[in-house]
Parts: C-alpha cells; sequence; structure tokens
C-alpha cells in the first residue's frame, strides 16, 4: 500500500455515505475525457461526475452515465467499522514513488513523470450487516497522472469479504449473493474493464492475482478510449 495516516481527509461513517465534491489541482482523463472534480464513495467507488451510493454492483457497462473507478465496489460499512481515507498529494517522494511505478509496470512509459497522486485506502471496512467481528478488507486506489497520461494502480491488502446483507450475503462471512465488482466504467456504454473474478466468488481472492507480477496490486492506464 502507498503510505495513508491520521491527517487524512476521511469519508463519512455512514452507511452508502460518501465525500463532498473534491475539486482538483490536476485534470485527470479518463476514458478521453478531462474530469476536475472527484467522489470518494464508501462502496469501493471513486467517481467523477455524480456520487455513488448504489450498494449491491451491477454488471458493466452501466447505462446510467456514470464513470467511476472501482477498486472493489461492494456494501461498506465503515459506520460498523474501519475507515475511508482520501488525499490529493503533489509531495515529491510520493510522486518519485508513483513514477517509479508506472515506468516499471507500463515499459513504453521509460519517461514518465508523475505531476499527481490521488490516493484513497479502505482500511479494515466491514460489510453493510456485519458486526465489529465480521470479517474486514482493507484496499487502496491510487490515482496516478502527468496532466496527459493517466493510471489506476488498485493494492489489495486483505479481502475476506464480498457481499453485505442487503445484497444476498452471509450476515457472519460476508459471502455469498451478489458480489463485488472490480473496475472500470467509463460513464457510456461502450468505454467498461471488469477484473477477473469480478461479480463471482473468485473476487475475494483478489489479493493473490495481479497483472503486473506483483500478488494484490493491478494497474491500467485508463487515460485511452481503452484500458
Amino acid at each position: 500500500l502507498y503510505p495513508f495516516w491520521q491527517n487524512d481527509t476521511r469519508t463519512p461513517k455512514v452507511d452508502d455515505g460518501s465525500s463532498p465534491e473534491i475539486k482538483i489541482s490536476v485534470p485527470f482523463v479518463y476514458f478521453g475525457v478531462p474530469y476536475r472534480s472527484i467522489y470518494v464513495n464508501n462502496n469501493g467507488v471513486i467517481s467523477f461526475n455524480a456520487l455513488v451510493s448504489q450498494f449491491t454492483p451491477e454488471a458493466f457497462p452501466l447505462a446510467d452515465g456514470r464513470a467511476f473507478v472501482a477498486p472493489f465496489w461492494a456494501d461498506v460499512h465503515n459506520g460498523i467499522r474501519g475507515d475511508v481515507y482520501y488525499r490529493e498529494s503533489t509531495e515529491p517522494t510520493l510522486l518519485r514513488r508513483a513514477s517509479k511505478d508506472i515506468r516499471r509496470h507500463f515499459k513504453d512509459m521509460g519517461s514518465f513523470s508523475a505531476a499527481w497522486v490521488f490516493i484513497v485506502t479502505w482500511e479494515e471496512v466491514t460489510f453493510y450487516g456485519g458486526s465489529s467481528t465480521t470479517p474486514v478488507n482493507t484496499f487502496q486506489a491510487v490515482l496516478i497522472s502527468d496532466g496527459v497520461s493517466s493510471f489506476a494502480i488498485f493494492n489489495y491488502h486483505e479481502i475476506s469479504w464480498t457481499t453485505g446483507t442487503a445484497s444476498g450475503g452471509d450476515p457472519l462471512t460476508g459471502l455469498g449473493g451478489v458480489v463485488a465488482q472490480a473496475g472500470f466504467n467509463g460513464g457510456n456504454l461502450t468505454n467498461y474493464f471488469g477484473l477477473p473474478g469480478s461479480r463471482t466468488p473468485d473476487i475475494v481472492n483478489i489479493e493473490e492475482t495481479t497483472n503486473v507480477n506483483v500478488p494484490g496490486r493491478w494497474a491500467f492506464k485508463v487515460d485511452g478510449r481503452e484500458i
């Protein structure tokens, strides 16, 4: 995980809650569209043009115009347990780390130099219908940009549940029902991508899978027409 700490901003500890609209200092180009604001949503989603309170994930593409990045779209309830942290940063140490990661994971981006990062961390969050003793998930999304090229890194530290009880999940395990989706929805019917295992029980093992030879990490270039 990228570092996160107590002086990050936290989303409200309410069911299906979201941050206020966050104006960002660098446009983030997502499926060809530059966005200048972000919402951090408790239910495992970072959205661009509207907040997302929906707790049961649907298959991508969605027909309703919402553009969002979903490291783990499921029914989080941080009011029961856990926190959702976020921050925008141009801190040089973080930018160097992000630049190094992008150059390592994308061989054609050998001169990439990050100008901006936005880090969202879901730490030890449990599911709607759970309790202080039910399983928890810790995962993170890191958005990275140089003002032109945009990337999303998903880091999965611990994934133990997939489903809230309102989506058919078991109240003790958080498994079953309509399970979590990870991926990208472009806000239209043509630009979208789902990570392998999305909306299947296999998504609980995503901390062991990767597309960049680092178990638990998935990295994507997201500025073009295709991921």
